[in-house]
């Protein structure tokens, strides 16, 4: 590798004026010092000077002859005729500068687009992890398929039970996501921060910069707690830096952490992140006794599990290991025919690829777009190419006669195409960066990894390696074309008036019916993603999101310990907020619709002939006060809904949504009938009366369509440190949010709010992942069609250039300017139709390729391909009505007499 670099910096040395000069300087100075040297030896052995230097230059031979081999050894000859060939394409394309704009042009914009899609699969899908042998890293989870829960994390037990358990792992650990109040009372501010197990980094690999992570003392203190309340933390280079203004002295330095002071031990790298965390803070994971009980094995969690692979264990030793110990346990638990019945299963998969599964087949559906539109421009290149071509056979034809080589042909096309294709790529790095900055502002970010997605060195050398690439391409059918053209033949075609001949008429139009599919294939793509984003929005979210503000509130352990502590302040933060102006209703929940969290648990409920025949299955489980029903504007179907005096009633009440009461008793009333959280009812446990039934509502997204159900608890029944806020506001949205953290501050100056947003906000943060691929869909589609209007202006306009005698004697002898239109818009008409029918099955197999990332759209929607097919004619046959006007217009005296 060394070595063949070496030798392609020496050729592109010799390509340059200097570089040649002091190479010829350096070989004749090289070559006297030989002639010197063997005259001087037979000087020694008694020849005169004159008849030593006759001798030493007979046996050296001709000089010129040496130099000519010295120039072969060293690619002299292949220098030279590259830098005659990149001089022949530069007076070429400067001959030519519309063909040249509009090349570069095509290909900076296509270029762009595909660096654009591609900066995302690369940091998305490509990349390593920043972490040390990241593809020994596992992530493991729950699921239980038949109950509706996919993906529910791992809970607390499962960790204890699996450490030192399992050969096949050589380190394991468990991380929540969360989030602290850092500061003192009345200027704390929330920042996002990780909970961790004391083995978490040294899983991932990962060594302090400064400091160290105390992890001894952590394990010695893991009989009774992962940590101590007020144990160490570790924080982000990011968060020093900025946070802390890089203080040198930050280990030791004692950080107030939700109102407990907490020591810095150690401070991470700046290279360091951990999947799309966007954590600043790494605090221990705290757990009681009763959280690591065998009854909490399957309980609903934010907890996730990453382990990494002992060395020569492969995932499906792991996978095997882990079904086994699972099933060992599943012996002793009574509750084990029910988990059974759920489908349960702990599943071990690549971190890497489970973490961005979901944003996978989008992605390569954009990915797949820009390449189609890639296609087309290098289509509507070659075109434009064939007929550039066609324009020099009478050229190419003398240069066959005067000995140049198919070689040199094939040379100097390759040359030409790649210099403009590169050129057309450095202008693409210009475009790709602009498309990166729009990604930035459609919310890239909120993909898995998407905080990764940068410009840098290794991005602009893939771009300038696919331009080359690209050139090539292009290249190859323009050189066959060249060396299919014969000189005597091509002669012939020039004297004759139709430069080019049938043959080179007939690729031409195949390559204008293939750019044509394409561009309608895509076009029906976008199409579909425009309806598919369509019926998302007009889907109702089940509630009036409306003037509805929320943020989530995070409860710490020190200030309130007990529940008794939890529901004092959750009352006090109603009456404050309800107190503000324009408040129309004010709630609290552990949970709010659109949040991102989307645990799910097991209902008992009584009464229920399919509760005894299924599996358990998952469901939303919302513990309320306050109004929280009024707030997010719900609809009552039956009944009432609880609010806060129901938390204080011994008897507890609750209320489901209309997916859970259809799926339990759907013969009957949902009023009157007793459910339990869990999968059986408790000891002692009388479970909740419903009261109510509200309308659904989305929770995890607009396009959810497994209608999980819900059920809302009172507050009190089962009260969490998580908590969200929800307030509906007769002010603008903006002044309601702006008051909520004020509002809360005053209950308790160290209770933060975190992501304080509209739920219109939230809603729309959802549409992220498919309004962004419309978009990018809709601009790839519209540069296609715009290409594919060009093309057809492009093949028009030469047709009617060389036919103009045809069309000259045509008028002579009678015909008329609406027949000379109708020949050439027949033409195109042809060309069209042909495309568009190919381009039918390319739209069926993009709709079925497409089908996973639609919502309720099919793969083959009439309307879109019918709109498709009007827009992509409509375009086409507009910018073909110019030239066929000019062919219309041309004088007979004048076409006859350029003959």
């Amino acid at each position: 590798m060394v070595t063949l670099w070496h030798r392609l910096h020496s050729l592109a040395r010799l390509i340059t004026r200097r570089g040649r000069e002091r190479f010829e300087d350096e070989m004749t100075e090289e070559l006297r010092g030989h002639v010197d040297e063997r005259a001087a030896a037979l000087r020694a052995g008694g020849s005169s000077a004159d008849e030593a230097l006759r001798v030493a230059r007979m046996e050296l031979g001709s000089v010129d002859a040496v130099r000519d081999d010295c120039r072969e050894a060293r690619g002299i000859r292949l220098a030279d005729e590259l830098r005659r060939d990149l001089a022949y394409a530069v007076r070429g394309l400067r001959k030519t500068p519309g063909f040249t704009v509009a090349a570069l042009l095509t290909l900076a914009l296509c270029l762009g687009a595909n660096l654009t899609i591609f900066a995302v699969i690369d940091a998305v899908l490509l990349r390593a992890l920043p972490l040390a042998a990241a593809d020994r890293l596992v992530g493991l989870y729950n699921t239980y398929p038949r109950a509706n829960v996919l993906d529910d994390g791992s809970s607390v037990t499962n960790y204890y039970e699996r450490r030192g358990a399992i050969p096949a792992f050589a380190s394991l650990a468990i991380y929540r996501e969360g989030s602290a109040a850092v500061g003192d009372a009345g200027a704390a501010e929330r920042v996002p921060a990780t909970l961790v197990s004391p083995e978490f980094f040294a899983t991932l690999g990962v060594a302090p910069l400064i400091g160290a992570t105390a992890e001894a003392r952590e394990a010695e203190s893991a009989s009774v707690s992962l940590a101590a309340v007020s144990g160490p933390v570790t924080i982000t280079y990011g968060y020093w830096q900025n946070a802390l203004h890089g203080d040198p002295n930050v280990v030791g330095r004692s950080l107030r952490v939700d109102g407990v002071p907490r020591v810095v031990a150690a401070v991470w790298p700046a290279s360091f992140s951990f999947l799309s965390s966007d954590a600043q803070l790494y605090l221990p994971l705290t757990s009681r006794l009763e959280d690591r009980a065998p009854q909490q094995r399957h309980s609903g969690s934010s907890t996730r599990m990453v382990a990494r692979l002992a060395p020569g264990a492969s995932l499906a030793d792991a996978q095997a290991q882990i079904d086994a110990h699972n099933a060992g346990l599943e012996q002793s638990n009574a509750q084990a025919a029910l988990i059974a019945e759920a489908g349960f299963r702990s599943l071990v998969v690549p971190l890497r690829e489970h973490h961005v599964a979901a944003a996978r087949p989008t992605l390569l559906l954009l990915q797949a777009g820009a390449l189609v539109l890639l296609l087309i421009g290098a289509v509507n290149l070659v075109n434009l190419f064939l007929v550039r071509a066609s324009g020099r056979l009478k050229e190419m034809a003398v240069r066959h006669a005067l000995g140049v080589s198919r070689r040199r042909v094939v040379s100097q096309v390759l040359v030409e195409t790649t210099l403009l294709t590169c050129a057309g790529g450095v202008l693409g790095l210009a475009v790709g960066a602009a498309g990166i900055r729009l990604l930035s502002v459609l919310g890239i970010d909120r993909l898995p990894l998407g905080a990764h997605v940068v410009f840098d060195r290794h991005l602009a050398l893939v771009a300038l390696a696919g331009s080359l690439l690209v050139g090539l391409a292009i290249g190859a059918p323009i050189a066959w074309y060249h060396l299919r053209s014969h000189a005597q033949i091509a002669a012939q075609f020039e004297g004759r008036g139709s430069v080019g001949g049938r043959a080179a008429e007939r690729v031409r139009h195949a390559f204008a019916v293939a750019q044509t599919a394409l561009a309608f294939a895509l076009l029906s793509a976008a199409g579909l993603l425009g309806l598919s984003l369509e019926r998302t929005m007009a889907v109702s979210p089940g509630f009036e999101p409306a003037h509805v503000v929320s943020g989530r509130i995070a409860l710490s352990r020190s200030a309130y310990p007990d529940a008794t502590a939890m529901l004092a302040v959750t009352d006090r933060l109603l009456a404050a907020i309800a107190a503000e102006p324009g408040v129309l209703a004010a709630g609290i929940g552990t949970n709010l619709p659109f949040s991102g969290i989307t645990i799910k648990s097991a209902i008992t409920p009584l009464g229920s002939t399919r509760q005894m025949a299924t599996a358990p299955r998952g469901h939303y489980a919302y513990a309320v006060t306050g109004g929280y029903f009024d707030a997010l504007g719900m609809t009552v179907r039956e009944g009432r809904v609880i609010t806060a005096d129901d938390s204080r009633r011994a008897a507890c009440q609750c209320v489901v949504d209309d997916d859970l009461a259809r799926y339990y008793w759907p013969m009957g009333s949902a009023l009157g009938q007793r459910v339990f959280l869990g999968s059986e009812p408790r000891p002692g446990d009388a479970g909740c009366t419903v009261v109510g039934v509200v309308a659904a509502m989305k929770q995890a997204g607009l396009t959810e369509d497994d209608a999980p159900g819900a059920v809302f608890f009172p507050y009190a029944r089962n009260p969490d440190r998580q908590v969200s806020v929800v307030a509906r506001s007769a002010q603008p949205i903006d002044v309601a949010t702006s008051r909520l953290a004020p509002v809360v501050r005053s209950v308790d100056p160290d209770l933060p709010v975190d992501d304080a947003r509209s739920m219109e906000q939230r809603i729309d943060g959802q549409l992220v992942t498919r309004r962004s691929p419309a978009l990018l869909a809709a601009i790839f589609s519209a540069l296609a069609v715009l290409l594919t209007a060009v093309g057809c202006y492009g093949l028009l306009s030469y047709a009617v250039a060389q036919r103009r005698r045809e069309i000259g004697l045509r008028m002579a002898l009678g015909a008329q300017p609406g027949q000379v239109r109708g020949v050439f818009l027949r033409m195109a008409g042809s060309l069209l139709v042909t495309g568009g029918g190919l381009g039918l099955a390319g739209a069926w197999g993009a709709g079925r390729a497409m089908q996973s990332v639609l919502y309720q759209v099919p793969g083959t929607s009439p309307v879109v391909l019918a709109g498709a097919g009007l827009l992509l004619a409509t375009v086409s046959l507009v910018a073909c009505l110019v030239p066929t006007w000019r062919a219309s217009r041309i004088s007979p005296m004048s076409a006859l007499n350029e003959g």
